[in-house]
């Protein structure tokens, strides 16, 4: 054999490394969708591409959409399998049955991609949303007395407060004379930053003041990490899911301009959460912090489980997580709100005539008092229905199993998409698809929305890796949008504008944000 390599010219070389190369596509492309595909009993998209496997090239309808639409209309017992571009195998899970398998009865059997995980990880940190098994189990159990429902509810003030200085500051900037487009507001810009803000003094007893100073570098750091990729990544990429399963990591190893830029703005956000824990320390010390503390950095020193550098990853997660996905929530209630200004008007109503005005300066309401508007709570658990702020996760078999009477190899790669599962007419009805919060106010529904089966409501996820901030994110939302339909009137600038639910890196908020009309409204 050494002889041989010995005897191979540089020519030589190359024509072999071009056959095998060839031969790699073609087993890719053609051989193992076609023939060795140990997932060959599952039904398939019609119009599977050589090179863009399901996604055609007429077809411009974005990922969750193409979802949506092969749940509908291939014909399945719960599991669809599909390609991506590079023909990457895929395997999207669409019956109640194929979720708790995954999520509740076999969850130990499942994890996050490797490929994944790296990717998150830039934004999260290896903090509680990537750890598996006993770690994740471990993290979870002892992070849990930050989110109890007890504590969220003595969180309440901090979220009412910053949406009150939200308010206030957007009012400040509608009316400002000089302003230009009078009125016209970048949502999204003021969505991350209240939520942002808030996430602050919930996980690290830390205000970051982005509503008062909106170029805080922070702010800049995570609108870096966010970067699209590059065409030249993209079609680089997409070549590369023809050789491997790791494109992704693969790319992400090159010095370009993008990569260098989110790693440099992932080491700063680590270094501020390391500064905010080495803060929350010298408070202890000296004992300034206040008895009844019981943010997240506080719950996570308490507990002694973690090291400096897991405690760091812990509040990356939680910071990442917890004011992305709020962010995007609160983005598409309002929209929905401009689309439906009939129900914009009754929560209207309803708030003014339940809560003292803004302006009088007041503590805000009480956790029980926010609690017991019935259409708020409706309103933005029909927004968490349809607009889901994660419309897709994705797990990998970590080794053989079953999923729906399905035998599942090891490596298999499914796609759980609350977009697809949330709008299930077989769970939900033939409204499904429609803005309704009445579902939610129905007798017996409050908690439900009248779904057939507790599953199909899966914004935050059912099971052990159900998400452990899904209280505190209603309450906060709830608060922010409360304080928002009371003092202002809400418009799209486009009224026509329909947008769609497309992810973008963890969630998915409005295209190019949302820009929307704000009309001040005298007398709350």
């Amino acid at each position: 054999m050494d002889s041989l390599l010995k005897n191979l010219t540089y020519i030589d070389f190359a024509l072999l490394l071009i056959t095998v190369l060839i031969l790699r596509i073609l087993y890719r492309a053609f051989l193992y969708p076609e023939f060795l595909t140990p997932l060959h009993k599952l039904p398939t998209p019609r119009h599977r591409s050589l090179t863009r496997g399901n996604y055609t090239k007429s077809d411009s309808s974005s990922h969750i959409a193409r979802l949506r639409h092969w749940k509908e209309t291939v014909a399945n017992r719960g599991l669809i399998r599909y390609y991506l571009p590079g023909n990457q195998e895929r395997v999207l899970v669409t019956s109640v049955e194929a979720l708790k398998d995954i999520l509740v009865f076999k969850s130990s059997d499942f994890v996050k991609p490797a490929a994944v995980k790296q990717r998150l990880s830039r934004i999260t940190g290896n903090g509680l949303l990537l750890a598996e098994g006993e770690v994740h189990k471990m993290q979870r159990k002892s992070l849990m007395p930050a989110f109890s429902f007890r504590h969220v509810k003595d969180l309440y003030p901090v979220f009412w407060s910053k949406s009150v200085e939200m308010a206030r500051r957007l009012e400040s900037e509608i009316l400002d004379i000089n302003a230009n487009n009078r009125g016209l507001v970048e949502v999204k810009g003021w969505a991350t930053r209240a939520t942002l803000d808030i996430i602050g003094l919930a996980g690290l007893g830390h205000d970051f003041d982005s509503l008062q100073n909106p170029k805080r570098s922070l702010m800049r750091q995570y609108r870096q990490l966010r970067q699209d990729p590059s065409p030249l990544e993209t079609a680089l990429t997409t070549c590369l899911m023809f050789l491997t399963d790791y494109a992704d990591q693969v790319v992400s190893l090159l010095p370009t301009k993008r990569m260098t830029q989110i790693k440099a703005a992932s080491q700063a956000i680590r270094t501020v959460c390391h500064g905010a824990l080495e803060a929350k320390k010298r408070e202890r010390t000296s004992g300034s912090s206040g008895q009844g503390d019981m943010d997240i950095a506080t719950v996570a020193l308490d507990s002694k489980m973690f090291t400096d550098s897991e405690l760091v990853d812990q509040m990356m997660t939680f910071l990442a997580a917890g004011h992305g996905t709020t962010s995007h929530a609160l983005q598409w209630a309002i929209y929905a709100l401009c689309k439906h200004q009939e129900i914009q008007d009754r929560l209207r109503k309803e708030v003014r005539s339940h809560f003292p005005s803004i302006a009088d300066g007041g503590s805000g309401p009480s956790a029980t008092h926010l609690d017991s508007l019935l259409y708020l709570r409706a309103v933005c658990n029909e927004t968490l229905r349809l607009y889901p702020p994660v419309p897709s996760t994705i797990r990998e078999a970590l080794r053989d199993t079953t999923v729906a009477g399905y035998h599942i190899p090891k490596g298999t790669v499914f796609i759980i998409s609350p977009a697809v599962t949330n709008v299930d007419v077989e769970l939900w009805g033939p409204d499904a698809e429609e803005f309704k919060p009445e579902r939610w106010m129905q007798e017996g529904c409050a908690n439900s929305g009248g779904v057939s089966d507790a599953v199909g409501f899966l914004t935050f996820l059912q099971g052990p890796r159900s998400c452990i901030g899904a209280t505190f994110a209603r309450a906060e939302l709830a608060c922010l949008l409360a304080v928002l339909v009371g003092r202002f009137r809400m418009e799209l600038e486009d009224p026509n504008r329909e947008e769609e639910l497309t992810k973008r890196g963890i969630g998915a908020a409005p295209a190019d944000g949302l820009r929307a009309r704000f009309e001040v409204i005298e007398g709350w």
